[in-house]
Order: C-alpha cells, then sequence, then structure tokens
C-alpha cells in the first residue's frame, strides 16, 4: 500500500524525540535562566546566615547597650554598675544569636561549607572569651579606669569588625564586609572621644550603622525578589 507523503511519521515509543511545537512551547529559555536564577538565590537565601538578622542584633545590641553607659554616667565619665551589666547581656545575647544563626544556616550543608559556617560561629565565642581575659589581666595590672574604658570599648569594636570582614570574605557578602570596615573606623574615631562620649559615639555611629545596613539588605532582598517574579513583556523584557 502507498505511503502519504503528506502525513507526518508517528513518533518511536520511548525515543525521546519532542512530538510537536506545543511540547516544546514551554522551553523558554530566558524563563529557564530566570527559574534556574531564583532557585539559586532562594538555595542562598536558606544557607547563608540572613544579614538582616545579624545586623539587626548587633545593631540594637550596640544601640541599646552603650545608649544605657553614656545616659548613666557621672560627672566623671563612669557608667552605673546597672548600666555595665545592660552592655554585657545585650553582647553576650548579639554573639550567641550570631553562633546559633551561623551555625544553624549551614547545618544542612555538607563538606567545606558546613565546617566554615561551624567555625565562623564558634570564633565569635573564641574571639570575645579572649577579649574578657584580656580585660581581667589589664585590671589585674593596676590600669586606670579611662585605659580600660577605652581598652575594652576598642576591642569589641575591633573583634566585630575583623569578624564582619571575614565573614563578607567567606559568605562573599559586600555588605557584611563594608560593616566590618565601618566598625574598625567607629573604633578609631571612639578612641578619642574621651568619657563618657566614647558610649555615644559606639551607640550612634557603631549601632545606628547596623542598623542602617539591615534596612538596606532588607531593601535589597526585596527589589531582588520583585525583579525575579515581574511580569514579561511583550517582547521578552520585564516590567519594574
Amino acid at each position: 500500500m502507498a505511503s502519504d507523503p503528506t502525513r507526518r511519521p508517528e513518533p518511536v515509543e520511548g525515543s525521546g524525540r519532542p512530538e510537536g511545537p506545543a511540547e516544546t512551547a514551554g522551553l523558554d529559555p530566558a524563563e529557564t535562566l530566570r527559574m534556574i536564577r531564583e532557585q539559586q538565590e532562594a538555595a542562598r537565601d536558606a544557607t547563608e546566615p540572613d544579614g538582616r538578622l545579624l545586623f539587626g542584633a548587633w545593631g540594637l545590641a550596640w544601640l541599646i547597650g552603650y545608649l544605657a553607659m553614656w545616659a548613666s554616667a557621672d560627672s566623671m565619665g563612669r557608667p552605673a554598675p546597672w548600666a555595665g551589666w545592660v552592655l554585657a547581656g545585650c553582647i553576650v545575647g548579639a554573639v550567641g544569636f550570631t553562633i546559633v544563626h551561623s551555625i544553624t544556616r549551614t547545618a544542612g550543608l555538607r563538606g567545606a561549607s558546613a565546617r566554615v559556617g561551624a567555625m565562623y560561629g564558634w570564633t565569635w565565642f573564641l574571639g570575645f572569651t579572649v577579649f574578657g581575659v584580656m580585660l581581667g589581666a589589664m585590671g589585674d595590672a593596676g590600669a586606670p579606669y579611662e585605659v580600660m574604658a577605652i581598652a575594652a570599648n576598642g576591642f569589641a569594636c575591633l573583634i566585630v569588625g575583623l569578624m564582619y570582614i571575614a565573614g563578607g570574605m567567606l559568605f562573599e557578602e559586600v555588605r557584611m564586609y563594608a560593616v566590618g570596615v565601618w566598625m574598625l573606623v567607629t573604633a578609631g574615631l571612639a578612641a578619642f572621644a574621651g568619657l563618657p562620649n566614647v558610649y555615644l559615639v559606639m551607640a550612634v555611629a557603631g549601632g545606628g550603622g547596623f542598623l542602617a545596613m539591615a534596612v538596606i539588605e532588607h531593601v535589597t532582598r526585596t527589589r531582588r525578589r520583585s525583579a525575579g517574579t515581574a511580569p514579561r513583556t511583550e517582547g521578552g523584557g520585564w516590567r519594574a
């Protein structure tokens, strides 16, 4: 029997050949790339520390703790004992949150990424433990109060700044790195402010810098997600 030259051959079952335009219509390369980017961003957000939370935790700790120190200072620049406990509690809380957040965010990863997250988190604990030991040694050596105050604030700011710089390099977060640099600048400025103004500089420049970056981080993430889910135009572009 003669075959019809206009008849299309039937697809062979299991051959993997496309059956027609209806099956290939959804394979838009631009759409595929967009979906891949969204999945990569979602995976990154789920397995790396959230800058908004870290910036916010340290911003509140710095702002509340150092404002208490500045507001309670007497004519000699010495804050009330309760303010010192407030500052210590705020820093301990921020350090603890950073450790838990960094470790839990990388807990689902394997290999080098998980080790980096755990080492980064526990380095916070190690840094502030040595910080306390050094302050105790300075007190035993008879260091005057003003020197102790400058050293305490400077060391704390130095540790936080360097840890944020390290975190920015490890997690490839420019804003995290920028906050670390800003904290080092704040430490230098505060060292020359004198008592009790050193506490005000730490509260406003340090805490305010953290909170400002938390807002910037939130706005950046919101815009990024909005751009990724915006409806397509006729020409294949994206509306803002």
